[in-house]
């Protein structure tokens, strides 16, 4: 089990942060803690776990986020994930889209504390790894500062120590989970405090955080970042996370050099059957604010999704920025 460092993690994000994603994403950066997307628990016990879990050893240290709501279901997901090698497991407290709702998980568990204290409680039990909490402030009307501390003091006395926090309380009914990420308004407040009243306890902040300026800012007051869509609308911003939040003497490495880096493992899986577009679709952000960028992605758009489609498109279209 690889030593967590959780001063800046990659939040997990559903159809996002897949394996392709978070090795593209370490060979950025080293020490940045990556997330799976969400894997429910009912997926996880009559799925496909290759598909499901798999992931290159070279993506440690790596978390694995489960969605659920039943403490033995947990606690066997739990044991499965440690078996899987990875280096810590994570519960959505977090995620308000319908379809999770619907499953009695996620961000409506806020409401439930002494139920998430006991799918805490469960996991624990059940692995040596880590059991961390992903949550938001609030949920709907329950949104004052003394229901955060009472469901943050009710988990911990479970047996959970770090948290990480979205800053946006989440509304059930209205908005969509984009929605949700948008419109409640940002409470960084609410955060930091927690971290005063529980000074024990390890408490990572996200949502709203765009670079790694803003990580360092919010380091000032908490013991971590966790950045979302920005980092994979633009990874480069991790590009130099080793040296500025890590303290990493490791050069920053530039898009290029990523892309020749990226392309052995482009090739393996091209070799297992995968389309080319799975694993470029993490590339269409490198180029970011670059000249050429548009018409990058643009070359990538209209050749990537052939069924031939080989290395030759991806080299192709990094001509359009490399000259």
């Amino acid at each position: 089990m690889t030593n967590i460092n959780r001063k800046l993690s990659v939040a997990p994000m559903m159809d996002c942060t897949d394996r392709h994603q978070r090795y593209l994403m370490r060979l950025l950066t080293r020490h940045t803690l990556l997330y799976t997307e969400m894997v429910t628990t009912g997926a996880l016990i009559h799925g496909d776990r290759e598909v499901l879990l798999g992931f290159d050893p070279k993506e440690h240290p790596i978390a694995l986020q489960l969605g659920g709501s039943d403490p033995e279901a947990l606690a066997r997901c739990s044991k499965i994930a440690e078996d899987w090698g990875y280096d810590e497991i994570n519960l959505n407290v977090g995620c308000p889209s319908d379809r999770v709702q619907n499953g009695a998980f996620g961000a409506c568990l806020m409401a439930k504390p002494e139920l998430v204290a006991e799918c805490v409680n469960a996991m624990i039990n059940a692995t040596k790894l880590p059991v961390t909490i992903k949550s938001r402030i609030g949920i709907d009307n329950q949104d004052s500062y003394e229901a955060l501390s009472q469901f943050v003091g009710t988990v911990a006395s479970a047996g959970c120590n770090s948290f990480i926090i979205h800053a946006r309380k989440a509304i059930l009914k209205g908005l969509s989970p984009k929605q949700n990420r948008e419109i409640p308004p940002l409470i960084y407040d609410f955060v930091y405090q927690i971290k005063r009243d529980f000074p024990n306890l390890e408490i990572a902040i996200n949502g709203g955080i765009q670079d790694l300026d803003g990580a360092i800012e919010q380091l000032k007051q908490v013991d971590g970042v966790m950045i979302g869509r920005a980092a994979y609308h633009n990874p480069y911003i991790l590009s130099e996370a080793d040296h500025r939040i890590f303290s990493s003497h490791s050069p920053q490495i530039d898009r290029l050099e990523i892309i020749d880096q990226f392309k052995p493992y482009i090739s393996r899986c091209l070799k297992q059957g995968t389309p080319l577009k799975h694993m470029v679709k993490p590339l269409f952000g490198l180029f970011h604010g670059q000249p050429g960028a548009r018409q990058y992605r643009r070359y990538l758009s209209e050749n990537v999704y052939t069924q031939d489609a080989g290395l030759k498109v991806l080299e192709h279209a990094v001509e359009r920025v490399s000259n």
